[in-house]
């Protein structure tokens, strides 16, 4: 995706999302995201979408082996967790003292 400007996201680093669709659905289960990758429109959750990846033996991994890795998924498959009505919120950007804060809109909390 080659854009003059950058993508803005709901979702950034450290947030806890919950995963609405897909084979590791769970409303209930809220999980860190560990990367954005912006290019690519794609998160990279903890514990979400594991994949084999066969790798050869290097200095780090002398073994080689098949490995069981986190694959990124489609930032739409996500949603944000809201800590205070413990469900997934969709979110909405409003200016505060001069700064955009991003807002949960079912508790209208502020997302830290």
């Amino acid at each position: 995706m080659k854009t003059r400007f950058k993508p803005k996201f709901h979702i950034k680093k450290g947030d806890s999302v919950v995963v609405i669709t897909g084979d590791d659905k769970d409303l209930k289960k809220p999980r860190k995201v560990l990367k954005v990758l912006t290019e690519k429109n794609r998160v990279l959750i903890e514990g979400v979408n594991f994949v084999t990846k066969h790798t050869k033996p290097s200095a780090q991994n002398t073994k080689g082996g098949i490995m069981k890795v986190e694959a990124p998924i489609a930032v739409s498959n996500v949603m944000l967790w809201d800590p205070k009505s413990h469900a997934p919120t969709r979110t909405s950007r409003t200016r505060v003292e001069g700064k955009i804060v991003r807002t949960a809109k079912k508790s209208g909390e502020e997302i830290k």
